[in-house]
């Protein structure tokens, strides 16, 4: 029997994610929307174009939860996009009551499954769904740190005029302006950028990283980025389904680590089966830690701010 993934919220992100994961043949794939006929016929369409691309996984649109029972994974897309001049602390109040309903939807019909949240402002929301869902913190994580490292791999490979491939990179903290790259640990084939790069160059790749979601939003005007969003869900999915105990930068809840708890943040994060195996705590400067702790307080700050 395949393995079931359902995502919630059938946008650019979700269904993105769905033919993703339907291109990889990684499980059979539900696709929930409140828009009557839209994850229906995006799951239509995707079926019909796999006797093309040679995938035999199945995909499933709905309006309701029922087709998500037994879920493997679920993945979290559902909420109100950022718009232009919209910061993701404006989206934090309708966004919560989106992503606490649909958790506790999803949790009744899929006790067992590892949830992947993606909807804004991220790390409150993955907070969110921890508290709605009541599963421990080893099946709730949040979609950040992929899709920040992508972006400042993109960036550093541009830079450099190197294979994206020959990159890595690593994004901590919050999933907004505070988060946290670290160019100590972003290397180019083993090399630190900090040998290859100027200090200058390093910290318009920094910025950028930072600004990476709001530059694809004032491009698009209307609507967020979805591709490399839906590229890191599925990098996540698949560490998760093929048991890769695969070490991702991803939001996590601590427990003591790097001396904070009851918040999600930012960290390398060994991904398996069982969801998050262990956290990967590295040692941090003075300065890079400062940072981190200023990353933390603004997610706490959030979170204060829902009744959870």
């Amino acid at each position: 029997m395949r393995r079931k993934v359902s995502i919630i919220g059938a946008g650019n992100v979700g269904a993105s994610a769905a033919e993703r994961i339907a291109l990889r043949r990684l499980a059979d794939v539900v696709m929930v929307d409140i828009i009557e006929g839209l994850p229906q016929g995006k799951a239509l369409d995707l079926n019909e174009a796999a006797p093309v691309d040679a995938y035999d996984v199945r995909l499933t649109g709905s309006n309701g939860y029922e087709d998500t029972r037994d879920s493997d994974i679920v993945v979290i897309t559902s909420g109100l996009p950022r718009k232009p001049g919209m910061t993701r602390d404006d989206l934090l109040q309708k966004n919560f009551e989106i992503v606490k309903a649909v958790t506790e939807q999803v949790a009744r019909q899929s006790p067992r499954a590892i949830l992947i949240v993606v909807s804004n402002p991220l790390d409150a929301m993955a907070y969110t769904a921890l508290k709605a869902s009541g599963f421990p913190r080893e099946r709730v994580l949040g979609m950040a740190g992929v899709l920040d490292s992508a972006r400042m791999r993109f960036f550093i490979a541009e830079a450099l005029g190197v294979s994206v491939e020959n990159t890595h990179a690593f994004v901590l903290g919050g999933h907004g302006d505070t988060m946290v790259p670290l160019p100590r640990y972003s290397t180019v084939s083993g090399i630190p950028i900090t040998e290859l790069l100027t200090r200058d160059r390093i910290e318009t790749i920094v910025q950028r990283t930072r600004d990476g979601g709001i530059e694809v939003v004032n491009f698009l005007k209307s609507g967020s980025a979805y591709y490399a969003p839906a590229s890191s869900i599925v990098q996540m999915v698949e560490a998760i389904l093929l048991d890769k105990h695969m070490i991702l930068p991803c939001a996590v809840y601590l427990s003591g680590e790097y001396g904070y708890r009851d918040l999600f943040l930012g960290v390398p994060a060994r991904l398996g089966a069982t969801g998050m195996e262990k956290v990967i705590e590295i040692q941090l400067t003075a300065e890079e830690k400062a940072a981190l702790d200023r990353s933390a307080a603004a997610v706490k700050e959030l979170v204060s701010k829902l009744k959870v």
